[in-house]
């Protein structure tokens, strides 16, 4: 049991309370609350009711500050697949840190397809919503932090371990990820208008950042015929002293086409 002494004034009155409560039993119940007053003197235009307004803030704010674990238990299921996608992506950029250092090109597999598996989890995350008819505005940022990791800092990093390391190579993967990043702000700002008063966008604008999965598959196929690194595909040239690889113009035109206008129905 736990006791708290609080004194509020508001210019009108003044009050002491004290809060007794206890925790909910085993079963999970809704907590036993006893509040008990123990003094209240009002000066002016005091009056019983005023006081019960402060002692009810008091009241509430207590419970929420105690009760533990308060924010998982308030995730929905739809939720928990979307922490799935984000530790997917965490999962593809430890294997692709693991192929860097000891070049065994079966983590590049194993990076590539963590994405992917985060992709199957943003699917089923949506669906799964919908279903159950729960979201969430947690949700929506859950979703967005976890699109942020395994559809755009993940792919960039499977493409530079896999050997656009040069100067320019950084900078384009780098704004692949930016692109990425403003694409899902705008489409968080925009979703209430896109969807026209209903429950669903009925259209994107610009490609939804997922689509780098099409950027994973193609590494996928280029570590397998071993066109990685010194052997990656186009070459690689020099420009004002730096290394550049033309492969990663690919993420240059998924970027562009994400933070562009174009727009793609969802289905």
């Amino acid at each position: 049991m736990k006791s708290i002494r609080v004194r509020s004034f508001d210019g009108i009155g003044d009050c002491h309370t004290r809060i007794l409560f206890k925790a909910a039993s085993a079963r999970g119940a809704a907590a036993h609350i006893r509040l008990n007053v123990f003094y209240a003197a009002f000066r002016g235009l005091g009056s019983v009711t005023l006081f019960q307004h402060h002692a009810n803030e008091i009241l509430m704010t207590t419970l929420k500050t105690t009760k533990p674990f308060s924010m998982i238990r308030e995730f929905h299921l739809a939720d928990w697949f979307t922490l799935g996608n984000a530790i997917c992506g965490t999962g593809a950029l430890f294997s692709t840190m693991t192929y860097l250092e000891t070049s065994d090109v079966r983590h590049v597999y194993f990076a590539c397809g963590l994405v992917i598996a985060a992709l199957i989890f943003d699917v089923f995350d949506g669906r799964i919503a919908r279903w159950r008819q729960k979201s969430s505005a947690m949700g929506r940022e859950l979703d967005s932090l976890a699109d942020v990791i395994s559809f755009g800092v993940a792919p960039a990093i499977i493409g530079y371990g896999c050997g656009m390391q040069g100067f320019y190579d950084r900078i384009v993967l780098a704004c692949f990820v930016a692109c990425g990043v403003s694409r899902l702000a705008r489409y968080n700002v925009t979703a209430e208008e896109l969807s026209e008063g209903g429950d669903k966008v009925k259209y994107f604008e610009g490609t939804p950042i997922p689509t780098s999965v099409v950027l994973v598959c193609l590494l996928t196929f280029a570590a397998y015929l071993g066109a990685v690194r010194e052997s990656l595909w186009f070459g690689e040239m020099t420009l004002g002293g730096f290394k550049f690889h033309p492969l990663v113009l690919l993420f240059a035109v998924s970027g562009s086409l994400m933070i562009s206008r174009i727009r793609i129905p969802k289905f």
